[in-house]
């Protein structure tokens, strides 16, 4: 069971870890002052919630396991997040769409993870919705504000979408770590969040007057540590200060 609760931890904080990296990436460089500092905060929102998690991952392991080894000092394979948090900022409109195709997801998550019978993964669920909340109305506002507006606004947010749509199936993918905690009311079987996500995503995409693509073809293997081409980039960046002068503190 420890093993599996340690894997399970990984699986909801390496999806913070990595969408939060690819937006930090963005700081300095956003398309406004606001919007900069915005998309920094969400970072720094999802970087406190990877700690809380490791922190609680770190104690579990015990070995001498720290929050900085769990997060920096693991090569790619043993990565659990999702395909879709580590595609690349290709531009502002990828960015958003691929940041609020994760918030979706992750705030239904986190409301039926606040009711789990691990009282530290509840914690940190309660902690973390109303920031992630927020991700969603940040971000679900610039894809109706991109979609619903200029001629090359609306081309680069639907272009956005049908490239990040095959990566959005795999969310809703039961690992065999989650299959056992959900049966001990630990683990949410996100399968069962699938039908309200797509509504959720169906409903804003014709707000914005986007196209719902129609491929049924998607992508998977992130939660089996078979990544993108992406990750390995993601990782030399992320990883370079603590293999470079070791045992620094995040």
């Amino acid at each position: 069971m420890k093993t599996t609760l340690y894997n399970y931890i990984l699986e909801l904080a390496d999806n913070c870890l990595i969408a939060g990296q690819r937006l930090g990436e963005l700081c300095g460089h956003g398309p406004s002052l606001e919007t900069d500092i915005a998309c920094t905060n969400i970072s720094l929102d999802l970087f406190g919630q990877t700690r809380s998690y490791f922190q609680y991952a770190a104690d579990i392991k015990g070995e001498g396991a720290t929050e900085d080894s769990i997060a920096f000092l693991r090569y790619e394979r043993e990565y659990k997040n999702v395909l879709l948090v580590e595609q690349p900022n290709r531009d502002f409109a990828y960015t958003v769409a691929r940041q609020y195709l994760f918030d979706v997801f992750h705030l239904l998550l986190l409301e039926k993870l606040q009711f789990s019978q691990d009282m530290t993964l509840s914690a940190i669920a309660k902690k973390s919705i109303k920031e992630v909340s927020y991700h969603v109305r940040f971000t679900g506002d610039w894809i109706k504000r991109l979609g619903d507006g200029t001629e090359e606004s609306y081309a680069k947010m639907q272009a956005a979408i049908d490239g990040l749509w095959t990566y959005t199936n795999e969310l809703f993918e039961v690992t065999e770590d989650a299959k056992v905690l959900a049966e001990e009311g630990i683990a949410i079987d996100v399968s069962t969040l699938k039908d309200a996500y797509y509504e959720k995503v169906t409903s804003l995409l014709e707000e914005a007057t986007l196209t719902v693509p129609e491929s049924n073809y998607f992508q998977k293997g992130g939660k089996a540590g078979i990544h993108t081409e992406h990750m390995g980039y993601l990782l030399a960046d992320m990883q370079y200060m603590q293999r470079a002068y070791p045992n620094m503190k995040w």
